[in-house]
């Protein structure tokens, strides 16, 4: 074993792309599709970055033009516009030279420089740490490609031939550019249905990332490459003869999966290498789409269709432009064998993706497909960059929507909705429109009611229940999976927050001012506008907002208003005064503690907590012990007469240990009008069970006629409240 070691890391290294590529081959390039004088642009771009770049050198040693040069070339392959390629060219020069952007402008007009300035890095500010600085660096050039996507065109160039030579770097700083190329680039390129550019990031990011996996899984394909091309060649030269029986002009070869995708494969579904399918698979292209259909039903004819393994992705494509009819079917020896069947336009869109929208502009609608699709998505990312607060929560959110799984779903008008494998109603509703996810309530399923937090499938249609007034529930939030519905139920949840906390921090200031003998609308404005300076906030309603949320006192505020000086110790301020009443409704910033589950009829007190605002618990709950002696953090609260809310309380049971007790308890449950939240089983043997509930309940006196009824079953031996 120890013998095959220099191997793997043989294996493993990244190329270093050592061959020169000089700008002479580029222009040469560029001649078979731009004009002369586009080309003599180029050559201009190459002189000026030349100059700025003079006496730098990569890692690898060669002059650092080299580097700018390999990109040009790999947009030059995609046959980009020339203003693209000259960007690329100079997409370092800001970063690392002292060139302006002004100066490109000037030099290369406004369309170059703000390509530039897309790619380059955010070099001249400071970051508390370097997740932030590489969190706003992508968000940065997020926004651009928003305004031109061939910013992100650049960026993947820039990433492959960095992979490439990605070999010079120090172990550690090669592993955390191959996280980060898998996390986040290869991800994009597959968004944006750039096949070729993925799966080769995808392949030097796991070489680079886990060298020993790769060496592995290669001599693996190694030796199954060669147990399968007898058979792939027979199987191949069968279909080519009924093909041609047919008269349909086909190409006909085979098809690898990439070795990232078999590891993933093998990960998220747990196989060895042997029980993955379609590692070998046959693509057969055609001149038209009608062709496809026609050459789907040769090989139907030729091999049986697996059941339930036919997918069409013609009729409907996937999220990035992709096209294809997709079939397994039983080969001789009835091993499986994957067949894709496309067109020539759709073959070179699923491989260049929104890249191809640039090499064929007229007469092509797979490229202006992938284009659309493109720019959705790209939408959706500014949407949630204005929902989001932070750099590091918008470069997660972004993770999230890079799935390469999808389901496919229909409105009730018939339009698809392409989501994230695993994506729910709620999901749906945030991808209609963000109106449509705030003011969710229900949604139908093919007609029939279900669950916000249901898994769909591909198929089904599904219709949103909306409600005015209706409002995000915190608890979507452990379900749903696409990054607009997270960032759009929590830029909701914090507008919400802020409102409520507001309306609780008045009621806290009003009470604390009357002990006082004042009002706030008593307090003059220029008192007011004194503590709001020496507090460092802009207004009252920010002051209001930080008293609700319990991150500043409101009696100790009120003394601040009315001049008095702060009582030497904080516990010393008097809380006496009205008595805040709540009811249930009060929103986000008044919370019940989960430990002793206050109800309508219990005695309470108010703590506030730092960030939560106000958390209303039994007088007697064990966990507001020392509390209680601190003015400054208690709230005498009181229940409102009409309580407008369900609440939830912990009940224990201990039945005997029968079939069918426990559906005749929560039979009993349902008929007085509660709901079961949760049960848990605590203590099981042969003869009893022992269980806590928590159920919702209106007050003592309806948990008291739940209790009662639970008592008369003959099964159930004790019923008590649950002291938490």
């Amino acid at each position: 074993m120890s013998s095959a070691l220099p191997t793997v890391g043989a294996v493993a290294k990244p190329s270093t792309d050592s061959s020169r590529f000089l700008i002479s081959d580029l222009c040469a390039e560029l001649e078979s599709y731009l004009e002369p004088q586009q080309i003599h642009e180029v050559y201009r771009a190459y002189l000026f970055g030349a100059e700025a770049h003079e006496g730098q050198t990569r890692q690898t040693g060669e002059p650092y033009i080299y580097h700018p040069l390999a990109v040009a070339r790999t947009m030059g392959e995609m046959r980009m516009d020339h203003k693209a390629i000259v960007a690329a060219i100079l997409h370092d020069v800001m970063e690392d030279t002292q060139t302006s952007k002004e100066r490109i402008l000037n030099e290369f007009g406004a369309e170059v420089a703000e390509l530039v300035d897309g790619v380059s890095k955010l070099t001249h500010l400071q970051f508390r740490s370097k997740a932030e600085a590489q969190a706003e660096n992508f968000r940065k050039m997020m926004l651009a490609i928003t305004q031109d996507i061939r910013v992100i065109l650049i960026k993947l160039a820039d990433r492959l031939h960095n992979m490439r030579t990605l070999g010079v770097m120090r172990p550690d700083k090669r592993r955390r550019i191959a996280g980060e190329t898998l996390e986040i680039y290869a991800p994009i390129a597959q968004r944006l249905g750039m096949n070729r550019v993925r799966r080769e990031l995808e392949r030097l990011g796991f070489a680079a990332k886990y060298p020993f996996r790769y060496a592995v899984l290669e001599e693996a394909l190694q030796r199954a490459r060669g147990h399968r091309r007898e058979p792939m060649q027979k199987i191949e030269a069968a279909i080519t003869q009924r093909m041609e029986s047919a008269e349909i002009e086909a190409r006909i070869f085979g098809r690898e999966k990439g070795i990232y995708s078999i590891y993933r494969k093998m990960q998220e579904k747990r196989l060895p290498f042997r029980e993955v399918m379609d590692v070998f698979a046959l693509r057969i292209v055609v001149g038209d789409i009608d062709s496809c259909y026609r050459a789907l039903g040769v090989v139907h004819n030729l091999y049986k269709p697996v059941p339930g393994r036919f997918k069409d992705y013609i009729a409907i494509p996937k999220s990035n432009g992709y096209q294809s009819l997709h079939t397994v079917l039983f080969g001789p020896h009835g091993s499986p064998i994957e067949v894709q069947i496309r067109s020539h336009e759709m073959d070179r869109v699923a491989q260049s993706g929104i890249a191809a929208h640039w090499q064929y502009k007229a007469g092509d609608d797979s490229a202006i497909t992938a284009q659309t699709r493109a720019r959705e998505w790209l939408k959706d990312v500014l949407e949630i960059q204005n929902n989001v607060g932070s750099s590091i929560e918008f470069l997660e959110n972004v993770k999230v929507d890079l799935f390469p799984d999808e389901v496919y779903t229909f409105t009730p008008m018939g339009e698809i909705m392409v989501l994230p494998r695993g994506s729910t109603p709620v999901d749906f509703a945030y991808a209609v429109h963000s109106d449509i996810g705030n003011r969710c309530v229900a949604a139908k399923i093919d007609r029939q009611l279900a669950p916000l937090s249901v898994r769909l499938q591909s198929g089904q249609t599904v219709e949103i229940v909306t409600a005015k007034g209706a409002r995000p529930n915190p608890a979507w939030l452990s379900f749903v999976v696409t990054g607009k519905a997270r960032s759009g139920i929590r830029h909701c949840l914090k507008t919400l927050q802020a409102d409520e906390a507001m309306v609780l921090g008045r009621r806290l200031m009003e009470k604390a001012l009357s002990t006082l003998g004042q009002s706030l609308g008593q307090i003059s404005p220029a008192r007011l506008d004194e503590v709001l300076d020496a507090m460092k906030l802009p207004d009252i309603d920010a002051l209001l907002v930080e008293i609700g949320l319990g991150n500043r006192m409101a009696t100790l505020v009120a003394r601040q208003l009315v001049g008095q000086e702060p009582a030497d110790d904080e516990e010393e301020c008097d809380s006496t005064g009205a008595v805040l009443a709540v009811k249930g409704t009060e929103g986000l910033v008044v919370n019940y503690g989960r430990c002793c589950h206050p109800i309508p009829g219990d005695p309470i007190i108010g703590l506030l907590s730092a960030g939560r605002g106000l958390v209303v618990h039994r007088e007697n709950c064990r966990n507001v012990g020392e509390q209680r002696e601190r003015a400054d953090r208690t709230v005498a609260l009181e229940w409102s007469n009409e309580p407008g809310a369900e609440f939830a309380v912990s009940v224990r049971a201990q039945t005997a240990n029968r079939r069918g007790a426990l559906a005749e308890m929560a039979s009993v449950i349902a008929d007085h009008g509660s709901n079961i939240e949760h049960i848990s089983f605590n203590e099981r043997d042969g003869h009893t069970t022992a269980m806590t509930f928590t159920l919702t309940v209106r007050g003592r006196r309806h948990l008291a006629q739940i209790i009662r009824s639970l008592r008369r079953l003959n099964d159930v031996l004790r019923v008590q409240r649950s002291k938490g």
